[in-house]
């Protein structure tokens, strides 16, 4: 019996031996094994080469990993996907027909997307592995359950290139956990996060998926995520274009992925320091912040409601030239290229997908229940540059605010209230009250003052050749529409207008606007018009009732004050010229009636030891600049045209370079010829020729043959000592000139004082004492010494 026993031990002995051995054979073979079949039969199965650097397989314990795992690209060197694989298979369900991987990991994968249109780099691998039609189908009983849990994708980095637009960019960092699929359930959810690949920011957030209706549960945070990738797609649908700003959010979300409209969505989603432009330093657009806050949004369910949606430092610039705007150059005429790509990209390019998707978002927004408490726009600039004229126009609205509160779909009426500013110079306003309930239903007023007409002096030189340097524009606007009918108000007030002397310049148009100034303005120096408007927004009525009531009166009573307009006129001139001394653009020489008046402040001088006056230089340094550049490069064409060197130019032939049109035929043909075909304007033109290193030294030169002219009429009489001419101030003058503005330290001139006393009294009589106190605001732009003595010199006037 023990002899018996000893040999069951033996047999068992040799039997475990045994297969433990045979374990170990099969582990340690199957292995490499496993590893010289994919190798081997790569291509055959997979259409891919595929290398790694070891495998590891357990048959007995169902685990299996791939160590530097690579999948090339069809028929190329280039690996599409590389990572290290871990997995387990329940070996012990495969008796049930069950096949289960109870974890899968893909440590540090690197995967690579080519799109090319609507083919990608795997296409192959999908139609190769797809489910073929003439396979036989299983009987129930022969169903095989498939589960595969605990799925993770640990630090992955994928980089996705599209071909036809091109684009190129990357995620990394990317980590995906899921549970995992079970046959008999439609359920998954994930835990994911990711960075951006190529700048800054990142992601994270859970989601729940029906797999089988699509339904979804999303919750993500989103910090700082760079969107610059848009501007690969905007370069898809625009000859250039650079695009730069973040995201940020924090979204709940329930939806369904193959119905948009099907969400419910609420949280806070904002993008910060937006800009697209040109390049990196030239922006068409930018915006500081652009931020929502959602209480629900379910375009479905019809509710749109947002505690906020403000917009702050929105920035948008227009350029027009010759041909076409900086738009157009930018997206092709009328948007060409945008409608061209369209064609061609309307699936592949982001920016198509996501206005479609916002379109679908917002399609039924006014027939739904929507409310916004608070909507803003803070701190806009909007800028507007005009370079089809014979010398450039710019002015801006800045900074615009746009407050409304309690946008809502009730009996509410909607409350607006915008303010601006006009640069260089000017404010305006509206206030206006809609209907939300009918749009035709709505209320407003509108206002602009202090805007001088000497601002729009490049469309009154091109179109009339005569500037204007003094003169304010008011406008004042009331409006009641009910049921699209209107009842308005409109008032037109243009305080003190005058009209410069002509320039004649080759191309300028001539109208006689000092004839016409006639008629429109009035004796008292004003044009002041009420044009009510009436009748249906399709078809407004204009009533000029009191426009041509007022040209008939100025031509039938206008003669007969034209001695009071006269000694008005003489009284302004001499206040005028005992405050500043205009300059002509590029000129450093005095008129005849500025001579006169240095002439008795060197007689007041001379008289009064004493006293001393500063010339305060105010320089209109971007326009003297323009007129300095656009002189010089029609300069050098001048001499390429008549073989002249500089030193040849005399005083005629500078009069004919003064003229000559910067629009003329021949002079662009020139300039287009000497500047790169990327320039849109003259004046980038013309300073391809002239640096601005050049156009600064000239400055500098009539700069200071301006003060030597100014000095000397003092030198002569010894009077130095009594005058200084401060720092020049780089500025926009209200005339539009650039000047030297006279203080006088001590008492004024007898003769300016007298004026004082005149303009004072002629502001009280009828025909200007209806807009005494608007012209009281002009006063502003005199010395403050200027002020009070006027001040006092009022107090003192006997009653």
């Amino acid at each position: 019996m023990r002899i018996l026993n000893t040999k069951l031990k033996k047999t068992i002995f040799w039997i475990s031996l045994a297969i433990i051995t045979l374990v170990v054979i099969i582990v340690a073979f199957i292995s490499p094994l496993t590893k010289w079949a994919i190798e081997k039969y790569d291509v055959k199965y997979s259409g891919r080469q595929i290398t790694l650097d070891m495998a590891y397989v357990n048959p007995f314990t169902g685990y299996v990993h791939f160590k530097n795992l690579k999948i090339y690209e069809a028929n190329s060197d280039s690996v599409f996907f590389s990572t290290s694989i871990s997995t387990n298979f329940e070996m012990l369900k495969l008796l049930s027909k069950t096949y289960e991987i109870s974890y899968l990991t893909l440590n540090n994968p690197v995967a690579k997307i080519i799109q090319d249109t609507t083919e990608f780099n795997f296409s192959d691998l999908i139609k190769k592995f797809s489910s073929k039609d003439s396979l036989p189908k299983k009987e129930p009983s022969q169903a095989i359950h498939i589960n595969i849990l605990n799925l993770k994708i640990e630090n992955g980095t994928f980089f996705y290139i599209e071909k036809s637009i091109p684009i190129f960019y990357s995620i990394k960092k990317v980590n995906i956990e899921t549970s995992g699929k079970r046959w008999d359930s439609d359920k998954m959810n994930f835990k994911f996060s990711l960075a951006s690949g190529i700048n800054s920011g990142d992601l994270s957030g859970i989601m729940d998926l029906n797999t089988n209706t699509k339904d979804y549960k999303l919750a993500t945070k989103v910090n700082k995520f760079d969107l610059s990738i848009l501007g690969q797609y905007v370069k898809g649908i625009a000859n250039y274009g650079l695009v730069r700003g973040n995201i940020d959010a924090d979204l709940n979300a329930e939806g369904n992925f193959t119905d948009a409209q099907n969400l419910n969505a609420k949280g806070f989603l904002a993008v910060n320091d937006f800009h697209i432009g040109k390049n990196a330093s030239e922006d068409y657009a930018s915006f500081q912040n652009l931020s929502l806050g959602i209480i629900q949004l379910s375009p479905k369910g019809k509710k749109y409601f947002f505690d906020s949606i403000s917009l702050v430092k929105p920035y948008f610039k227009y350029e027009r030239y010759d041909y076409l705007d900086n738009l157009q150059y930018m997206f092709g005429k009328e948007g060409e290229a945008v409608e061209k790509s369209k064609e061609a990209q309307a699936k592949t390019n982001i920016l198509f997908q996501i206005g479609e998707y916002v379109q679908l978002l917002a399609k039924n927004f006014f027939k739904s229940d929507y409310k916004v408490k608070r909507l803003a726009i803070y701190n806009a600039n909007l800028l507007y540059t005009d370079y089809t004229l014979k010398e450039k126009f710019t002015a801006a609205v800045s900074p615009l605010t746009i407050i409304a509160d309690s946008i809502e779909r009730s009996d509410k009426w909607v409350n607006l209230k915008l303010r601006a500013g006009l640069k260089p110079f000017g404010n305006m306003g509206l206030d206006i009250s809609i209907n939300p309930h009918d749009s035709s239903d709505f209320n407003f007023q509108f206002y602009i003052n202090k805007l001088p007409m000497a601002m729009l002096n490049p469309y009154f030189i091109n179109y009339t050749s005569f500037p204007i340097d003094r003169g304010f524009i008011e406008v004042k606007s009331r409006w009641t529409v009910r049921n699209g009918i209107i009842n308005s108000d409109n008032k037109l007030t243009i305080i003190d207008p005058r009209v410069n002397n002509r320039q004649k310049r080759n191309g300028a148009k001539w109208l006689p606007l000092r004839f016409f100034m006639f008629f429109v303005r009035e004796r008292g120096n004003v044009i002041d018009y009420d044009i009510p408007i009436k009748g249906d927004l399709r078809d407004p009525k204009f009533k000029f009732k009191d426009v041509i009531f007022d040209v008939l009166t100025n031509v039938f009573l206008k003669p007969l004050t034209l001695p009071y307009r006269t000694q008005v006129r003489n009284v302004e001139n001499e206040l005028e010229k005992s405050l500043n001394l205009k300059w002509m653009m590029r000129g450093a020489e005095f008129n005849n009636l500025q001579e006169e008046f240095i002439e008795n402040i060197v007689e007041f001088l001379k008289d009064n030891p004493s006293e001393s006056i500063t010339a305060h230089p105010e320089f209109y340094t971007e326009k003297e600049k323009e007129y300095i550049l656009l002189f010089e490069a029609k300069k050098i064409y001048f001499m390429h045209l008549n073989g002249k060197k500089t030193s040849e130019i005399n005083e005629s032939d500078s009069t004919d370079i003064e003229r000559l049109s910067i629009k003329d035929s021949l002079f662009v043909h020139f300039l287009n010829k000497k500047a790169s075909k990327d320039l849109h304007t003259v004046q980038e033109k013309c300073n391809a020729l002239v640096s601005n290193q050049s156009v600064a030294k000239k400055l500098r030169q009539l700069t200071n043959a301006r003060k030597g002219v100014f000095l000397a009429y003092f030198r002569e009489n010894q009077l130095t000592n009594q005058v200084r001419i401060a720092p020049v101030k780089e500025t926009i003058p209200f005339n539009g000139f650039s000047l030297y503005r006279i203080s006088y330290k001590g008492s004024l001139p007898d003769n300016v004082l007298q004026a004082y006393r005149e303009i004072n009294q002629l502001d009280d009589e009828n025909p200007r004492k209806k807009f005494k106190q608007k012209r009281k605001g002009n006063l502003k732009l005199l010395d403050k010494k200027i002020i009070n003595d006027n001040k006092k010199i009022k107090s003192e006037r006997p009653a």
